[in-house]
C-alpha cells in the first residue's frame, strides 16, 4: 500500500522527475512518440522477471528506509495472512483469530507475538496508516519547522492535486485486468457472480468502481467485488486528506501549541469519535514532528527527563505493540474480547466510541511498532535488510494481486492438496484432491498448506513486480507531470515514460 506520492518516504522534486526525452511540440505528435517508445522495449521491461537495474549499484538507503521495509514487511503479512484464513476451515479460523488457550484451544501460531506472524494483516494494515501519516507529513512538517510558509503551501497543493491519481491508477487497471481476465476465460471465482456478457461485466464493474473513487457519499462505501481488499484505499484517502488540513490548519501554531493540537485530535478521533483511522493518521504524523525535533535537538523539555532512560523505553514499548498487535478479531463485540485469555482486563480499556473493539489495541501496537523501530538498531536494521527493501517497493502491488491470485490459482492449489470447501467441491470438482497432501503439523504450518506456496508466493510476487512497473511507478510519474502541465505557463518539456 503507498504511503506517499512517489512510492517511498522520501518526497521527490517536481524537478527531479526524469521524463525520458523531449516533447515534439504537437500534442498528438508528443503522445504517439511515448506510445511507440513504450513499445516493444517498454512492454519487455514490465514483463522481464529481472530487474532493470544493475545490481553492482545498489541504491543508497534514505534514512527512513526502514520505514519503506517496515511497509513491505507487513504487506507480506496480509499476503500470509490472508492465505491462512482462506485456506483453513471454520473451527481452525477461529482459533487462528483467538488467544491462546480460547476455549481450551493451546496451538502455536495463537501464542503471544508467534500469532502476529499468522495473524498479522490486521495489524499491518493500522501500521500502513501510521507510516502514510507519516510519510506525508515529513516534507511540510520540515517547511513548518522552518517558516517557510510559501514553500508549504506549494507542497500541500501539489500533494493534494496528486494523491487521488496516485491511489486510484492502479486499483482502476488491476481490477479490469482482473475483470476482463474473470470472464474471458471463464474462470469461477467463489463469491463473484459470473455476468452473461461481457458487457455486462464491465457496466457492473464501473459502477461499483465510480461509488468506490467518491469518499464523501453520506453512507459507507461498498468493498470491490473483483477485489475486495482495497477496501483501505478509501480510508487511506481519508486519511491522507486528514493530513494535509491539518498541517495548514497547525502550520502558524507554536511548537509547543502545535504538538498538543495534535494529541488532542488524536484523543478525539479515538476516545469521542469512531474516527481510529484518522487518530493513525495523525499518530504517524505527530511521530514525524517528534523526530525532526529531536533531530535538531528542539523537543520539549518535558522529554530531557526521559533520556537516561531510552533504551529501556522503546524496547518496553516494542513489547507492548507485540502483544497488543495480536489482538483476537474473530468478533469486533468486546464481550467476545473479554472471553480471550490475557485480555479480560485489557478489554475494560476500550473507550466506548470505538465500534469494532480491535482498532483501538491496534493503535497502540501499530503507533508504539513505528516509533520504536529506528531506536532499536537490530530492529531496524532488519527492515533495511535487502529483502525488506524489495518488499517495500512492490508492496502497494502485492497488495493489490495477492488477493486476485489467491482466489483463482491459489483456490484450486487449496482444493487438489485436500483442503475441503463445500463451494470448490461443488464448482471446481476437477481440481478436489488430485494431489491430497497431508495435514500434519502445527496450525498454520501443515504441510498441505505450505507445499502450495511453492507455486503462489513466485507467481504473486512476480505479479507483484509487473503491476509495479506497469502501473504502480506510471502512477507516481504521471501526476507529478499532470501537475508540472497545470501550474507553469511554459508546456512540460517532457512526458512520462
Amino acid at each position: 500500500m503507498p504511503s506517499d506520492l512517489d512510492g517511498s518516504t522520501e518526497p521527490k522534486r517536481d524537478d527531479d522527475l526524469q521524463l525520458g526525452f523531449e516533447a515534439p511540440s504537437s500534442d498528438m505528435t508528443a503522445v504517439a512518440s511515448w506510445l511507440a517508445s513504450a513499445g516493444g522495449s517498454g512492454l519487455m521491461r514490465v514483463l522481464s522477471p529481472w530487474s532493470s537495474k544493475p545490481a553492482s549499484q545498489p541504491e543508497k538507503l534514505r534514512p527512513t528506509a526502514y520505514l519503506d521495509g517496515l511497509r513491505g514487511f507487513a504487506a507480506f503479512l496480509v499476503y500470509w495472512h490472508h492465505h491462512e484464513l482462506w485456506a483453513h476451515v471454520p473451527p481452525q479460523l477461529t482459533a487462528l483469530e483467538s488467544s491462546f488457550g480460547f476455549k481450551g484451544q493451546h496451538y502455536f501460531a495463537a501464542l503471544p507475538g508467534v500469532r502476529n506472524f499468522f495473524h498479522g494483516g490486521h495489524f499491518a494494515v493500522a501500521t500502513f496508516f501510521v507510516i502514510s501519516g507519516y510519510v506525508l507529513s515529513a516534507k511540510p512538517i520540515s517547511l513548518i519547522q522552518a517558516g517557510d510558509q510559501a514553500k508549504l503551501a506549494d507542497n500541500l497543493g501539489s500533494a493534494l492535486f496528486r494523491r487521488w491519481l496516485r491511489l486510484y491508477i492502479p486499483i482502476l487497471a488491476t481490477t479490469f485486468i482482473y475483470m476482463t481476465f474473470v470472464h474471458a476465460f471463464g474462470i469461477w471465482v467463489d463469491g463473484l457472480d459470473a455476468k452473461s456478457t461481457y458487457l455486462q461485466a464491465a457496466w457492473d464493474w464501473y459502477a461499483e468502481i465510480k461509488n468506490f473513487s467518491f469518499v464523501f457519499n453520506s453512507g459507507q462505501i461498498g468493498w470491490l467485488s473483483y477485489n475486495f481488499h482495497l477496501w483501505s484505499i478509501p480510508i487511506e484517502f481519508k486519511g491522507s486528506i486528514v493530513i494535509y488540513t491539518a498541517l495548514l490548519a497547525f502550520s502558524r501554531c507554536t511548537r509547543n501549541a502545535r504538538l498538543w493540537c495534535q494529541v488532542g485530535i488524536i484523543f478525539y478521533f479515538l476516545y469521542i469519535a469512531d474516527g481510529w483511522f484518522c487518530a493513525l493518521f495523525t499518530a504517524g504524523m505527530l511521530i514525524n514532528d517528534l523526530e525532526q525535533l529531536a533531530a535538531k535537538d528542539d523537543l520539549p523539555s518535558f522529554f530531557d527527563r526521559f533520556k537516561p532512560h531510552k533504551t529501556t523505553i522503546f524496547y518496553t514499548l516494542l513489547a507492548i505493540s507485540t502483544y497488543l498487535g495480536g489482538c483476537p478479531a474473530h468478533s469486533a463485540d468486546v464481550a467476545e474480547l473479554r472471553k480471550n485469555p490475557g485480555w479480560y482486563f485489557l478489554s475494560f480499556l476500550k473507550p466506548q466510541a470505538v465500534f469494532d473493539a480491535k482498532w483501538f489495541y491496534l493503535f497502540w501496537a501499530s503507533v508504539l511498532l513505528v516509533a520504536s523501530t529506528p531506536h532499536i538498531a537490530w530492529l531496524k536494521r532488519f527492515f533495511e535488510t535487502r529483502f525488506c527493501q524489495y518488499l517495500g517497493r512492490i508492496s502497494f502491488s502485492l497488495y493489490l494481486v495477492h488477493g486476485p491470485v489467491l482466489w483463482t490459482l491459489g483456490d484450486r492449489l487449496y482444493a487438489a492438496v485436500g483442503w475441503p470447501k463445500d463451494s470448490r467441491i461443488t464448482n471446481i470438482p476437477q481440481w478436489v484432491d488430485v494431489f491430497p497432501l497431508p495435514k500434519t503439523g502445527p496450525l498454520g504450518l501443515e504441510i498441505a498448506f505450505l507445499v502450495p506456496h511453492i507455486i503462489l508466493l513466485p507467481v504473486t510476487l512476480y505479479l507483484a513486480e509487473v503491476v509495479t512497473r506497469a502501473f504502480d511507478e506510471p502512477s507516481v510519474k504521471f501526476p507529478q507531470w499532470f501537475y508540472r502541465s497545470t501550474t507553469t505557463a511554459a508546456r512540460p518539456a517532457r512526458l512520462p515514460a
